[in-house]
C-alpha cells in the first residue's frame, strides 16, 4: 500500500508496524559533539566524510563480468550506495548515469535511488541535507563542493486510483484519461517500490537501474532496447505522459540533441499535442530547461527542433516573431549565431547565463531599430521585444535581475565594439564588462563574418576605425540636441563647489573634462560608471564628461 511520506525517519518506521527503530541502531553523539546543521555552500569537515571501512564484504564472483567497468563509476557514490546497504536499505545507481555509462559517454554527476525514506537518509549521514518540497531529496556533501543526490523510491501519483491489491499495475502504469481529465502532477512524494520507481520515471532510457554489488543493469522498462535502437520513448503512454508534466517536451529535445537520439513517433506526436500546456508549468522551470539546453552546447540542434514542435512562442516569443519578420535568412542568421556559442561550450569554455542569453538575442538586436532615446529609468534601451523578454524572465521565471541587466548592457556595448558608437576607449576598456562584451562580439564575428577588422583591432589594445551607422542621417538631429543637454550639465558641474574657476576656460576644457572622466570612472568602479554600457546619464556626474569626450572620437 502506497504511503504519503512522513515528515522524519521516526515517523516512517512508525508506518511499519513490528520494524525495528533504525535509529536505535545507530552511534549517538555526545552532547560536545552536537553541531548546527551544515549549510549548503560548507565543505563537510573530515569526520562527516565516509570511510572505506563502513563497506560491505567484497560479493561473491559469480562467473559473470560486469555490465558496467567499475573503474568508471564514482568511488564517492559507491561509498554512499554501501553505507545504505549496511543500514539494511536497497540503494542502485539510476538514470542519467546508468543510460550514459550505457552509451560509452562520461556521466556528469551520478544519482542514487533507494528504498531509506529522506529522514532516515538524514539520520545515516551528517554530511547530509534534505532541499525541496514537492520532491524531497537528500544531498549528501564531500570535499571539494561535490554532491551525490539520493532520492527515494517512488510511485506516479496519478496511477494511486488504479492500484489495489486485487488488480496489479499495468506496464508504464497507465490510466484511462477520463478517469483524471487533469494529469498535471502537482504532488509526487509518494513512496512506492524500485520497480514503481523505474515506472514513474519520464523516458525509459532514463528508468535503468545499476546494482554494483551484482555488477548487472536492472531494467524494468526496456530500455536497454531503446538505447540499442537510438530511440527516446516514455514509459507508458506518451499521450498522459506528457501531459502530466509538459516540461518533458524540453527533457525529451536535449536529449535527443545531446546524445543524437531519435524521438519515437507516438512519443514525438505527444510532444506536439502537449505544447500548449507549457504555460501551465512553473515559469522558473521552463527557464531552467531552456538554460540546460544552451548551457550543454546543443543550442541549434534544441532549439530548430523547439522550432517545429511551435513551442518558441512560449519559451522565447522574440525568437519566434523575429522568425517570422525575418524570414528564412532570419533563420539562417541566428541559428549562426547558435552554432558559434555551441563550438565555443562544446571547446570547454565556460560562460555564464548573461553571455549566453545575450549571444543569442544579438541578432534580434541587431534587426531592430536603433534606440537612442533613454527609458524613464534615465536608461538607454535595446528593442522593446528584447526587455519585455528580460523583464518577464525576472518577475515571472525568477531570472536573477543582475543576470538580466548585464545581458542588456552586453547588447547595448555591441554597438561600440562595432564601431557605431563612439566612446571614450580608455574608460570603455576598463568597464567590469568590458571582457564579457567582447566575448560576445567574438561570437557576432565567426557567426557572421562581420567586423573581423574591429574585433582585432580592440584585441592589439588599439581603437577600431568609427563605421558609419545605417540611420546616422536619422539620428543626427537627436546626437545635437543630447550634446547641447551635456553641455548645459558640464557647465553646471563646474560651478559645484570645489571646481576650479580656470576649467570653463575654452583651453583647458578638453584637458579637465578628460581627466575628471578618467578619475570618476577609476572611482566608481560599478557598472555605472561608464555611459558606455549606456548607464544613467542624470545619476552620474561623471557621464556628461564621458559623453563629451566620445563626441570627440
Amino acid at each position: 500500500m502506497l504511503q504519503p511520506v512522513p515528515e522524519d525517519a521516526r515517523e516512517a518506521v512508525a508506518f511499519e508496524a513490528g520494524s525495528p527503530d533504525p535509529l536505535e541502531e545507530l552511534p549517538v553523539p555526545e552532547p560536545e559533539e552536537v553541531s548546527f546543521p551544515m549549510p549548503a555552500f560548507t565543505a563537510p569537515s573530515a569526520e562527516d566524510t565516509i570511510p572505506d571501512t563502513d563497506f560491505l564484504p567484497e560479493p561473491q564472483p559469480s562467473g559473470r563480468p560486469a555490465e558496467i567497468d567499475p573503474d568508471k563509476l564514482d568511488p564517492d557514490a559507491l561509498k554512499v550506495i554501501h553505507r545504505l546497504h549496511s543500514h539494511g536499505h536497497e540503494a542502485y545507481l539510476v538514470g542519467g548515469c546508468v543510460r550514459d555509462l550505457s552509451l560509452g559517454r562520461t556521466p556528469k554527476d551520478f544519482d542514487i535511488a533507494t528504498s531509506a525514506h529522506p529522514g532516515e537518509v538524514r539520520a545515516i549521514f551528517r554530511n547530509c541535507r534534505l532541499i525541496g518540497r514537492r520532491f524531497r531529496l537528500a544531498h549528501i556533501y564531500f570535499k571539494g563542493g561535490k554532491i551525490i543526490e539520493v532520492s527515494t523510491f517512488r510511485a506516479n501519483p496519478t496511477e494511486l486510483a488504479d492500484t489495489s491489491p486485487e488488480n496489479g499495475e499495468e506496464e508504464g502504469g497507465e490510466i484511462e484519461e477520463s478517469q483524471n481529465p487533469d494529469l498535471l502532477i502537482t504532488h509526487d512524494n509518494v513512496f512506492g517500490t524500485a520497480e514503481q520507481d523505474a515506472r514513474r520515471r519520464d523516458f525509459t532510457i532514463n528508468g535503468l537501474f545499476y546494482d554494483v554489488v551484482e555488477g548487472r543493469i536492472i531494467d524494468y522498462v526496456r530500455g536497454r532496447r531503446d538505447l540499442d535502437e537510438h530511440y527516446i520513448r516514455t514509459i507508458g503512454d506518451p499521450e498522459i505522459r506528457m501531459r502530466e508534466d509538459p516540461v518533458r517536451i524540453l527533457r525529451a529535445v536535449r536529449f535527443a540533441s545531446k546524445l543524437g537520439l531519435d524521438i519515437e513517433s507516438r512519443t514525438y506526436a505527444a510532444m506536439e499535442g502537449a505544447v500548449e500546456d507549457l504555460p501551465r508549468c512553473a515559469p522558473a522551470r521552463l527557464l531552467e530547461e531552456t538554460f540546460r539546453l544552451i548551457r550543454g552546447g546543443v543550442a541549434a540542434p534544441s532549439l530548430r527542433l523547439l522550432d517545429a514542435l511551435d513551442a518558441l512562442k512560449i519559451l522565447l516569443p522574440p525568437v519566434a516573431a523575429y522568425f517570422k519578420e525575418q524570414g528564412r535568412r532570419g533563420q539562417e542568421t541566428f541559428y549562426a549565431f547558435a552554432e558559434a556559442l555551441d563550438r565555443r561550450v562544446a571547446a570547454g569554455e565556460l560562460l555564464d547565463d548573461a553571455i549566453l542569453l545575450a549571444a543569442l538575442l544579438v541578432p534580434i538586436a541587431q534587426a531592430s531599430p536603433v534606440v537612442e532615446s533613454l527609458d524613464a529609468a534615465g536608461r538607454p534601451s535595446v528593442s522593446q521585444a528584447i526587455e519585455d523578454l528580460l523583464a518577464e524572465f525576472v518577475q515571472t521565471a525568477r531570472l536573477p535581475r543582475r543576470i538580466a541587466e548585464r545581458c542588456r548592457l552586453l547588447l547595448i556595448a555591441q554597438r561600440t565594439l562595432s564601431g557605431e558608437r563612439r566612446k571614450k576607449t580608455g574608460a570603455f576598456r576598463r568597464h567590469p564588462l568590458f571582457a564579457d562584451a567582447l566575448v560576445v562580439f567574438e561570437i557576432s564575428v565567426e557567426a557572421t563574418g562581420r567586423h573581423r577588422d574591429a574585433l582585432e583591432a580592440w584585441k592589439r589594445g588599439d581603437v577600431p576605425s568609427p563605421r558609419p551607422s545605417s540611420t546616422e542621417g536619422a539620428a543626427a538631429e537627436g546626437d545635437g540636441s543630447r550634446r547641447r543637454r551635456r553641455r548645459r550639465r558640464r557647465s553646471g558641474a563646474r560651478n559645484k563647489p570645489g571646481a576650479t574657476e580656470g576649467a570653463s576656460a575654452p583651453a583647458a576644457s578638453g584637458a579637465s573634462e578628460s581627466t575628471t572622466a578618467e578619475a570618476a570612472d577609476e572611482a566608481s568602479g560599478d557598472d555605472e560608471s561608464d555611459d558606455t554600457f549606456d548607464s544613467s546619464d542624470a545619476d552620474d556626474d561623471s557621464g556628461e564628461d564621458v559623453e563629451g569626450a566620445s563626441d570627440e572620437g
